[in-house]
């Protein structure tokens, strides 16, 4: 039987935590009881949401690129608030164009932050965890990494790169009583996603309902989590699929032409952000 896990209590910590998907999310658990430690690469920001849930809850600036950082916010996380329960890995930036204007700084951070921070926060995480023998770790990937696009290869890399990593990490971890998932929310409405006019067969979804998604995933531990529940049976069909059925179903889609088609000014400011080293 699958028991129901309350989240009330558990120390969860979010990285990119002080907007969308992350804000959702420690904002729902803490709502929950839980006991929440914000890390966003934006401190005042992740600071004023950690006061804003109130109770036990904090934020605090860390850039997840940087590996002491990362571990030293798991370290202060700890100390506040007691041993980790639940890490949540949702920073990311995504960059849109032809790979071949893709400036090389950008491709570098969005690795960094995307897949290398993933693996270091997992890493730390199971560290931490498996001597307990309990815990979640939450790693969010995207539909992409089911149905590419075009225009963001690198994002979709680290996407399909995560989803494989952590099935790798859910081989070690049988037996443990260490849980890991991976989340693929389809379009979702955040900063992220600026300035996209969206995907046939892929509908928009908002911060709140992946948020709610990753609370059922820790209530109820699974590893493969579509979002929304429903578009899981189009990413399997996808995958199973030839490549040139892949290829058409991206036409059929529209993946093939979406990122070509972006609102340049809606997407500016967010652009802006990521240059600057604070998109999340």
């Amino acid at each position: 039987m699958n028991w129901k896990h309350s989240v009330s209590g558990r120390v969860v910590a979010v990285t990119g935590g002080a907007r969308g998907i992350g804000h959702a999310t420690a904002t729902l658990l803490a709502r929950q009881g839980a006991r929440v430690a914000i890390g966003d690469l934006d401190g005042e920001l992740a600071a004023q949401v950690g006061a804003e849930l109130g109770g036990d809850s904090f934020g605090v600036g860390v850039d997840v690129t940087d590996n002491a950082a990362f571990a030293a916010f798991l370290d202060g996380a700890e100390h506040r608030l007691g041993p980790l329960d639940v890490l949540v890995n949702n920073a990311g930036i995504m960059s849109a164009g032809p790979i071949e204007d893709e400036d090389e700084a950008i491709t570098t951070r969005a690795i960094a932050i995307n897949l290398e921070a993933v693996i270091h926060g997992t890493r730390e995480a199971v560290r931490r965890m498996k001597p307990r023998r309990t815990g979640h770790i939450v790693n969010l990937s995207s539909a992409v990494s089911k149905v590419v696009g075009s225009d963001c290869a690198t994002y979709c890399a680290t996407k399909f790169a995560v989803a494989g990593f952590s099935e790798a990490i859910a081989l070690e971890l049988r037996g443990t009583g260490v849980e890991i998932s991976v989340i693929r929310p389809s379009l979702c409405r955040t900063d992220l996603t600026s300035g996209f006019e969206g995907l046939r067969g892929m509908p928009f979804v908002e911060p709140d309902d992946v948020a709610a998604r990753i609370v059922e995933t820790l209530e109820r531990p699974r590893f493969e989590v579509p979002v929304p529940k429903r578009m899981g049976a189009m990413l399997w069909l996808n995958q199973a699929l030839p490549y040139r059925g892949r290829v058409a179903f991206a036409r059929l889609s529209n993946a093939d032409t979406v990122m070509s088609r972006i609102d340049a000014d809606e997407r500016a400011a967010y652009d802006e952000r990521v240059k600057e080293g604070a998109g999340s």
